[in-house]
């Protein structure tokens, strides 16, 4: 086994970045809440920590939910707490944000996708207005030989 502990799934970056596509749009799907969603698509990144292992990568997805009510977050949080699992999520954290705001938390893993969501459902923001920001993080795939130069 190697330092990441499992071995990486062999997949084309494109076909990474669909991948997340749809998990990003089934999550919004089960937020369930109307409001305006931020636009860029998933990027793609090299793994860390694997020595010289050039054909690694990962696919991140951050995006939000914006021009909602304090309301919805609450209602956006409790639709992911019930159909999370029911998706084949795992939580593993269901909490508080540590900061000031408290905003309410969720941490969780989709072993069989190869996924990790992080979402917080901040009320108090920056610019004062309410959004759920999600950001969707893949485990580490294989990209086929030699595909992977200029792709992140």
């Amino acid at each position: 086994m190697n330092e990441l502990g499992y071995d990486p799934v062999k997949l084309g970056v494109d076909e990474a970045r669909s991948k997340t596509e749809r998990i990003s749009s089934r999550l919004l799907e089960m937020i369930e809440v109307k409001g305006k969603v931020t636009e860029p698509g998933p990027g793609v990144s090299r793994c860390e920590g694997e020595s010289g292992d050039s054909e690694l990568y990962k696919t991140l997805h951050p995006w939000s939910v914006y021009g909602i009510s304090d309301e919805s977050v609450e209602r956006g949080m409790n639709n992911l707490r019930k159909r999370l699992p029911e998706s084949g999520w795992t939580i593993l954290k269901d909490g508080k944000v540590n900061s000031e705001a408290r905003d309410p938390e969720i941490l969780a893993e989709n072993k069989k996708e190869y996924f990790a969501v992080h979402i917080v459902g901040e009320k108090r923001t920056a610019s004062g207005e309410p959004m759920i920001s999600v950001e969707v993080v893949s485990a580490c795939f294989r990209a086929p030989k030699g595909t992977l130069k200029g792709q992140y």
